[in-house]
C-alpha cells in the first residue's frame, strides 16, 4: 500500500478532513526515534467499512507499513474519541539510522537524507511527496505537521517555526502542491568521550583489589 495512494483514498473518503503529525528526535550518529499521531472525523458507516479495508486505522496494517529491520516499533495505538467523533492512530519507533528509513513502506518516496557538509556539519532532508487533491478535496482542511529536534546546533533551515533545537513544519494540503522538501543544515553536538579520569580510576580500583586478594590468600 504505497503512501500517496493511501492518503488520496483517505482524503476522498473523509473529505479532506485529516491530521498527521510527525515528531523526530535526531541523534548525531543518524539514529533516532519518531513518534507519529494521525487523526480524523469519523466517518459515515459506509466509508467507514471502506477505511477498514485500507488499514490506515488498523493496528496490525499500520505495524506492516512500518516495521523493517531497521526500526523497532515501541507500540500502536488506535482508538476513537467519542467525545468530538474522531479516531486516532500512534505510532511511537526507533530506527538505525534516518537514511535507512526509505527501505520501510510509508516511507517509499520521502527520500529521506543525511550528508556530510561544511567541516564539522551535517545536512538533513525530507522530501514531502504530492498527494492527488481531486474529488472536490478541500486541500486546506488537511493539516500535516512536522517536528524534528536536532542533537546539534542549527545553522540553516526552511521551517515554518522554529523552538529552540526543535524546527517544525507546517502545511495544509494545498500548500504541498507538487511536493515539498524540509531542509536543515546542522552542527552536531560531539558523541560523549568516556573521560580519561575514569579509567585512571577503574584502573585503581583494580589495583587495591588484587593487592587485597593477594594479602588475604597469603593469611
Amino acid at each position: 500500500m504505497k503512501k500517496n495512494l493511501l492518503f488520496l483514498l483517505t482524503a476522498f473518503l473523509l473529505s479532506g478532513c485529516l491530521n498527521y503529525i510527525q515528531d523526530v528526535y535526531l541523534y548525531p550518529d543518524g539514529t533516532g526515534k519518531m513518534k507519529i499521531t494521525f487523526w480524523t472525523k469519523m466517518p459515515d458507516n459506509e466509508s467507514a467499512k471502506v477505511l477498514d479495508k485500507i488499514g490506515i486505522f488498523n493496528a496490525d496494517s499500520i505495524r506492516n507499513e512500518f516495521s523493517s529491520r531497521f526500526t523497532s516499533i515501541n507500540s500502536i495505538k488506535v482508538y476513537s474519541d467519542t467525545t468530538d467523533s474522531t479516531t486516532h492512530a500512534l505510532i511511537d519507533l526507533s530506527f538505525t539510522s534516518i537514511d535507512s528509513l526509505n527501505k520501510v513502506k510509508a516511507f517509499s518516496a520521502s527520500q529521506f537524507s543525511l550528508k556530510d557538509g561544511a567541516s564539522g556539519q551535517k545536512i538533513f532532508s525530507q522530501f514531502i511527496p504530492p498527494i492527488a487533491t481531486g474529488f472536490g478535496i478541500n486541500g486546506n482542511a488537511f493539516h500535516i505537521t512536522y517536528k524534528y529536534t536536532f542533537a546539534g546546533d542549527i545553522i540553516t533551515h526552511n521551517a515554518t517555526d522554529k523552538d529552540g533545537r526543535t524546527l517544525i513544519w507546517n502545511y495544509t494540503l494545498a500548500q504541498i502542491g507538487s511536493g515539498k522538501t524540509i531542509s536543515v543544515t546542522f552542527r552536531p553536538f560531539k558523541l560523549k568521550e568516556t573521560p580519561p579520569w575514569i579509567y585512571a580510576l577503574s584502573g585503581l580500583v583494580l589495583l587495591i583489589v588484587i593487592i587485597f586478594l593477594v594479602r588475604k590468600k597469603k593469611d
